[in-house]
């Protein structure tokens, strides 16, 4: 705890024919972040040819996948899935070499893709002639209006037809311009249509070249006439059932698709997460160096799993490897991989911290504090006993749907499950139960208009306590953040920002606190705190920055005070909860007594705007509360201590929702 899980570097050296094996296990294992060898005296390695097609059947498959998706049944959704999700049956392969796998997949592939592609082929054909004749009928159905056979509307060997629209404002001069051209040799039949005029052009052969440029002129659009015989509207009858056809067609050929999705989109699933993975075992191969018969590979290791990992890789190489374990240099600092390592309570809240960033490999991990005071500063925010509750309802289902998969929305939930105990106490201390809604209640049942719940104050009765509560509990949030970057650098043998960049705030937030307190014994201890630290922050100015020193010490100490006073947040968002809160109570109060006749209407109405109104308070102000609190700890906490510079640890590890590898070793 406080510190990042300690890492080693492997140094590993084998024979060529263990390669695969190799990868595999450590890919299965996924607990070695894999790095660059960086040699002179042999080459990088590079995938093979099974690589390769393990990297292309992995796009074949992901686009049966996609397609058998849209056709599985019950493929879930929903509120009830997302709180509580069915965790995927895995199925087992036991994997013998790269080789025997592709040989496998293309025995499965050869079997199952030419039955899902002519399904997709035929559903795909079906549509597009759909939607052809869709396109067909909204012609006939702008075209109804004609009497005429729609073979007359097709050119001849003598004349040709020509069929489109053209704005209604455009058309008296297209006619005029057609007439000049042609000498009056043509014919035209319209009809009007909203801002469009439907019109029938018939030239001779001859005219046509003389009147095309003028149609292209007034931006004629043309209409295809579709094939058949009859008047429009006869002709529409007949499209209408060649959609019937093929709309039925259609649903046969989906039908067609949900048996293969039942009976392949599993298997199908199962060999694109082997594909997949394969992928990426190939990524890290030109990070190795090799030679005709042995590779190299490096990379870092947490090291309470080095012991394993060692008995592993002399398992799968019969003993026949050279392996070097050493200890981080200083020189090697900045390359560390930084894994997390907190207590179970507090693992969750990494998500939080790695949000941000994770420490160097010498600073120090703070989530265990965020863990404790995110909380708080989420409660302080909320201050609500019943919105607490339904935060912690809601944050306890996502927290047991998900615990077994470990995922982000656990993590989600159980930051939120924290929190809302914090919330539900600070709601008890303020006497805050849907705003007043508690107090309005307790005088109705008592008869006592004075009556109401146990509280320390009342934030909307007494804002200057809230206040000087969120100013205090900021002061002490700041000064741990001092405390702990003076600790840092004092230990990394930084002893000059120690003493000039964290203890003169330190010693100024003691000083005023001991002038807080306005005890008479305590005001020269004050005075000393708080002089040495202006000593102290001005020193440390005048070594920072030189001639600019006096400026930035005016600058740097209104930032901490424009910092500290940043905590009045925490007073802000508590009011704006019970305010919200409390104008939902008195909109229920406004509306409780409307009655229509002996109908009590306004209890109907007053019991839907309490519950949503409530529900809309507790959802609006938990976001700002979660954002609020993030940037408490983001900006002013880790602005006193934090870097959140380092690499985070991202080991070669295999992704496996469906599948699970059993890796058979060479005898």
């Amino acid at each position: 705890m406080f510190r990042p899980e300690e890492m080693l570097k492997l140094n590993v050296i084998t024979l060529n024919r263990y390669k695969d094996t190799l990868l595999t296990y450590l890919h299965e294992r996924g607990v070695v972040e894999i790095r660059e060898v960086k040699v002179d005296i042999a080459q990088k390695d590079s995938p093979n040819e099974f690589h390769r097609k393990a990297s292309s059947y992995s796009i074949t498959i992901s686009r049966l996948v996609d397609f058998l998706k849209v056709y599985k049944k019950g493929a879930g959704g929903g509120i009830k899935d997302f709180l509580s999700p069915v965790e995927p049956v895995k199925k087992t392969y036991n994997y013998k070499g790269i080789e025997k796998l592709i040989k496998d997949v293309e025995a499965f592939l050869e079997v199952v893709e030419p039955e899902i592609r002519a399904a997709e082929g035929k559903i795909t054909s079906t549509q597009t002639e759909i939607e052809r004749i869709k396109g067909d009928m909204a012609v006939l159905e702008l075209l109804s209006w004609l009497t005429i056979d729609v073979s007359y509307l097709r050119p001849t060997d003598m004349l040709e037809i020509v069929v489109g629209t053209v704005d209604k404002n455009r058309f008296k001069p297209l006619l005029e311009e057609v007439d000049r051209a042609t000498e009056g040799r043509f014919a035209v039949i319209s009809k009007d249509s909203k801002d469009k005029v439907i019109v029938v052009f018939a030239f001779l052969r001859g005219d046509y070249e003389k009147a095309n440029p003028i149609l292209a002129k007034y931006s004629l659009e043309r209409i295809e006439v579709p094939e058949g015989e009859g008047t429009p509207a006869e002709l529409l009858k007949v499209y209408e059932k060649k959609l019937e056809s093929k709309e039925e067609e259609l649903e046969d050929a989906k039908k067609d698709a949900e048996m293969l999705a039942e009976r392949y989109y599993e298997d199908v699933r199962f060999y694109q997460e082997l594909m997949e993975n394969e992928r990426d075992k190939a990524t890290v191969l030109p990070m190795l160096a090799r030679t005709n018969m042995t590779f190299a590979m490096t990379g870092w290791a947490p090291k309470n799993s080095v012991s394993s990992i060692i008995e592993g890789i002399n398992r799968v190489t019969d003993g026949k490897v050279y392996i070097s374990v050493k200890e981080p240099s200083e020189e090697e600092l900045e390359e560390i991989p930084i894994k997390l390592k907190n207590p179970g309570w507090a693992r969750p809240f990494e998500m939080l911290t790695e949000m941000y960033g994770v420490p160097r490999y010498n600073e120090i991990d703070p989530t265990p504090i965020i863990a404790f005071t995110y909380s708080l500063f989420f409660g302080f925010m909320l201050t609500d006993f019943f919105y607490g509750l339904i935060v912690g309802i809601t944050a306890a289902l996502l927290v047991k749907g998900h615990r077994k998969l470990n995922d982000g929305a656990y993590k989600f939930g159980y930051t939120l499950l924290i929190s809302s105990f914090f919330t539900m106490f600070m709601g008890i201390l303020f006497g805050s139960y849907f705003g007043n809604a508690g107090d309005v209640v307790l005088k109705y049942v008592t008869g006592n208009p004075n009556a109401h719940f146990p509280r320390i104050a009342d934030s909307l009765k007494d804002p200057m306590f809230v206040l000087i509560l969120a100013l205090a509990i900021g002061l002490a949030h700041l000064f741990i953040g001092y405390t702990v970057g003076f600790i840092v650098r004092w230990k990394n043998s930084d002893r000059k920002g120690a003493l000039l960049e964290q203890l003169p705030w330190m010693l100024i937030i003691l000083g005023v606190v001991l002038f807080a307190t306005k005890a008479p014994g305590l005001v020269m201890p004050a005075e000393g705190l708080f002089g040495v630290g202006l000593i102290l922050f001005a020193l440390g100015e005048i070594v920072a920055n030189g001639g600019l020193a006096g400026l930035m010490i005016i600058s740097d100490f209104f930032g901490f005070v424009g910092t500290w006073l940043s905590y009045a947040r925490l007073m802000a968002l508590a009011l704006a909860t019970s305010g919200i809160a409390m104008v939902v109570n008195v909109l229920v109060a406004m509306v409780w007594g409307i009655k229509i006749s002996a109908i009590p209407l306004g209890i109907v109405m007053g019991v839907i705007v309490f519950i949503g109104g409530q529900l809309f308070s507790t959802a609006i102000n938990a976001l700002g509360a979660f954002v609020h609190s993030l940037r408490l700890q983001y900006v002013e906490f880790f602005g006193t201590f934090y870097s959140g510079e380092g690499k985070p640890f991202e080991p070669f590890k295999a992704r496996r929702e469906v599948s699970k590898l059993e890796v058979e070793v060479e005898a």
